[in-house]
């Protein structure tokens, strides 16, 4: 398979015509590319940031979807892992919550607009996660105990793909058994 940047339409365009030349159909799209910045209050954020988390997290979401829905039939599913910064405000992370607000309107209109053709949209909310972001945006709280295992959510993500079809998880809200960082 080909690399693919999300931010670029064309990138994205070739990689889903590389994609169905492959395999012919689409059964599941998991959009996870994300990127965050360090903290700064908006006046003190580089617009360059903004601008590469926005074309990141909301954009490559929308292109992903976008060059995707062909491929894919009654029966698929669309899983969009957001944060929760999708619905909730952290200052100093403007860029970042910006884009995961978008990104969880992206994700319900998409779902009101796929539900004729029966292709399930989720929105993943997941809690503080041990990977690699949290050392862009909080470093001192990178890889703590209290945080859930990518692992713990990826198997809540299988589960909820593997309901039956007619059957949705709308929003699907993961968080360490311990509460906040």
């Amino acid at each position: 398979m080909k690399s693919c940047d999300v931010r670029d339409a064309g990138s994205v365009q070739d990689f889903f015509r590389v994609f169905h030349r492959r395999f012919k159909r689409l059964d599941f799209l998991i959009n996870n590319a994300g990127i965050a910045h360090a903290l700064a209050p908006v006046q003190a954020l580089d617009p360059l940031q903004w601008t590469n988390v926005i074309a990141t997290n909301l954009h490559g979401m929308f292109l992903c979807t976008h060059f995707a829905l062909p491929l894919m039939q009654a029966g698929g599913a669309i899983l969009n892992n957001l944060s929760v910064a999708a619905q909730n405000y952290f200052p100093g992370a403007a860029g970042y919550t910006a884009s995961k607000w978008g990104a969880l309107g992206l994700t319900n209109t998409l779902r009101e607009e796929l539900r004729p053709r029966r292709i399930r949209v989720m929105a993943l909310i997941p809690g503080p996660t041990d990977t690699d972001i949290w050392n862009q945006f909080m470093p001192e709280a990178a890889h703590s105990e209290r945080m859930m295992s990518p692992d713990a959510v990826a198997q809540a993500v299988v589960d909820a793909l593997s309901l039956p079809e007619k059957s949705v998880v709308e929003e699907l809200k993961i968080r360490p058994i311990t509460g906040s960082i």
